[in-house]
């Protein structure tokens, strides 16, 4: 089984994909994850990424396609896979079907998690995570720290990311109306879409029960 996550830059993408890949047992695969970690390094790589990230844009399609067919996707596909943040665009999705049916595979459900862009922008403002572990808080909605900017699981110092600000969260969201949103026709077509529509009072609980009735359609 090979699912995949769309929604818009602080949708919840994240924190539902963990939850749902934990339950049903898949390899959960966040390529935002993999592309700051090759920001972090001094490679030309890393500054090239970095380029894109820090301004709200995205990795140019050829560039995550490379990263994302050679440090992400498994050659072995016998393990059940959820992705997150990859594909974004309809070049990115076409290519990665493509290789899939090369692979004998192919993607088994598309799961678009439908929220408000003011419910977004005011999500990711009060965002926080872990540089250590990866965990998300967040200081309004959700999982709140037990100790003001520590991390639950690792007791590392939280931090904001650098493109959670008002002005970067309107330039994503354009940018995912433009580039992303034609996904959700390009896998509706293929009669693989599943609609998700979350509230500010909705819990991952209650999201990942309507996922797996969803699915189970």
């Amino acid at each position: 089984m090979i699912l995949i996550m769309l929604g818009a830059p602080g949708a919840g993408k994240g924190t539902l994909g963990k939850k749902l890949s934990r339950m049903i047992g898949a390899r959960y695969i966040a390529s935002g994850d993999v592309f700051r970690k090759i920001m972090e390094k001094d490679t030309p790589q890393g500054n090239e990424i970095k380029k894109y990230m820090e301004k709200g844009k995205l990795v140019p399609d050829d560039l995550a396609i490379e990263i994302f067919m050679s440090k992400i996707l498994p050659k072995d596909l016998t393990r059940d896979i959820l992705l997150d943040g990859y594909p974004r665009t309809k070049k990115q999705a076409e290519h990665l079907d493509k290789i899939l049916e090369e692979r004998k595979a192919k993607v088994t459900a598309v799961v678009s998690l439908d929220v408000s862009n003011e419910l977004i922008i005011d999500r990711l403002i009060n965002r926080r995570i872990c540089p250590e572990c990866g965990e998300i808080y967040n200081l309004k909605y959700g999982k709140r720290p037990k100790q003001e900017g520590i991390c639950d699981s690792c007791g590392t110092k939280l931090v904001q990311r650098i493109d959670d600000n008002e002005e970067t969260i309107k330039d994503r969201l354009t940018t995912y109306e433009i580039t992303t949103k034609p996904l959700i026709t390009y896998y509706k077509k293929q009669g693989k879409l599943k609609h998700i529509e979350a509230f500010a009072d909705t819990s991952v609980e209650e999201l990942v029960q309507k996922t797996l009735l969803e699915l189970a359609k």
